[in-house]
């Protein structure tokens, strides 16, 4: 077996690698073997090993007016139910996201 002794380093934002690494130590995996096995596949694949595409989310123009009433209906729905969000913890959610 080789000897590991190459560095990686990466500059990521702070609240990314802490939610990453709350997951892997759910899972009970350490940084750098997730590292060594993402380095493995890239090899053996000569590819990355996952998609890069972008999420398609639903748009007004992709959806039926039917489905896009639906939508619209449980939302105002869960509003008037108290089920929602105050806008601001909606938005700072949407931020965490970004």
């Amino acid at each position: 077996m080789a000897t590991k002794s190459a560095n990686v380093t990466a500059r990521v934002q702070p609240e990314i690698k802490r939610q990453a690494e709350a997951v892997l130590a759910r899972i009970g995996l350490p940084v750098s073997v997730l590292i060594d096995t993402l380095y493995r596949q890239i090899i053996m694949t000569g590819s990355i090993p996952y998609s890069l595409a972008v999420p398609k989310l639903p748009t007004k123009d992709s959806l039926t007016d039917t489905q896009f009433n639906e939508i619209m209906e449980t939302g105002y729905k869960e509003a008037i139910s108290g089920e929602g969000l105050p806008i601001d913890e909606a938005f700072t959610n949407i931020r965490k996201g970004i």
